[in-house]
């Protein structure tokens, strides 16, 4: 992958040419990239997979194109990519983060991502959407503090919270982003900006006490975490890292393993529906977090794949009653 100087923007729908934005400006001229993977890939679904949710401002998908705004070492940048013609990816990014998130893009896409050694014939259901699905890769942000962050936010409560609290704490506290992006988009904050979310932002947005202390008390020391994690040499070594800070436990830590790293093994356990779900897909039959292990053991090192071609395979249990209520505390 070859990153080009500042050229003819990336091409988008008929509706909006970027080409016209002058260089120079916020929005100016983008470095622009080809990316071309040695292997199929699905590039919307594993791309998309970083979205929080369908209002999320720091991505979104706008006809073919998807947008991303980041937070990288050399600053925000917003990214735009899209497939053309025999899998090729092409990416604009604007913004002083520009040359990272360019950099970034095949992690980004999966190129790190190793299915050597997993073996889907080890069920029926596995075995068929592996086949049906050659192009799923499990790809990684490199935004440690960010996927801990949204991973705390999004404890124990319903995604209908957790992305409307991402949302309204991006949107007030993030920084807007650079370039020609289809609607207004935000990076989150910087690991300072994290730190200093007055307490009714908190409240505002709706995150209960012990989520927003937990990610408060991390943004203190957040540049040592981000350093021991990205030092650590596997999945385990990252756990440890994670869980000892306070009020981190299994699922957070591998939710944040996940997004930031693209752990092919993590697994969220304590998760409301995905052991029923891992249960109901490989026996017919609900199991809790320990039968959930037990189920994916067999895949060890690929669990979180197999997880992935579980979400895609159609299998859901029927519904035997009403959606979680959410609760909202705002108005106590």
């Amino acid at each position: 992958m070859t990153i080009s100087p500042p050229g003819p923007a990336l091409a988008r729908e008929p509706r909006r040419d970027v080409r016209s934005i002058p260089a120079g400006t916020p929005g100016g001229r983008p470095l622009e990239t080809e990316y071309r993977p040695r292997h199929p890939l699905d590039v919307r679904r594993t791309v998309m997979y970083q979205r929080h949710g369908m209002g999320d401002p720091t991505m979104t998908l706008d006809g073919s194109v998807m947008w991303r705004v980041s937070r990288t070492p050399a600053g925000v940048s917003t990214l735009a990519i899209r497939e053309v013609s025999g899998g090729v990816i092409r990416a604009a990014a604007w913004g002083p983060g520009a040359g990272v998130a360019l950099e970034r893009l095949p992690a980004l896409c999966g190129a790190d991502d190793d299915p050597t050694g997993f073996d889907g014939s080890k069920h029926p259901l596995i075995s068929e959407v592996h086949r049906r699905n050659p192009g799923l890769r499990i790809g990684r942000t490199g935004d440690v503090f960010d996927a801990f962050a949204s991973s705390v936010i999004e404890q124990k409560v319903t995604s209908l919270q957790a992305f409307s609290a991402w949302r309204t704490l991006v949107t007030w506290f993030g920084e807007r982003a650079p370039g020609p992006t289809p609607k207004p988009m935000f990076a989150p904050p910087s690991i300072q900006g994290w730190r200093h979310i007055p307490s009714w932002g908190w409240h505002r947005a709706g995150l209960e006490p012990p989520q927003s202390r937990t990610i408060v008390e991390a943004a203190r020391r957040g540049d040592t975490v981000v350093r021991a994690l990205l030092r650590a040499e596997d999945g385990e070594a990252r756990d440890r890292v994670l869980i000892s800070l306070r009020g981190v436990g299994a699922w957070t830590s591998a939710e944040t393993r996940i997004r930031a790293f693209g752990d092919p093994d993590a697994v969220s356990v304590g998760d409301y529906h995905l052991a029923h779900q891992v249960g109901w897909a490989l026996t017919g039959a609900r199991c809790d977090d320990d039968g959930m292990l037990r189920l994916l053991a067999p895949w060890a090192g690929h669990r979180q794949r197999v997880i992935r071609l579980i979400g895609l395979s159609g299998a859901v249990e029927p519904r035997r009653g009403p959606r979680l209520h959410p609760e909202d505390h705002r108005d106590r």
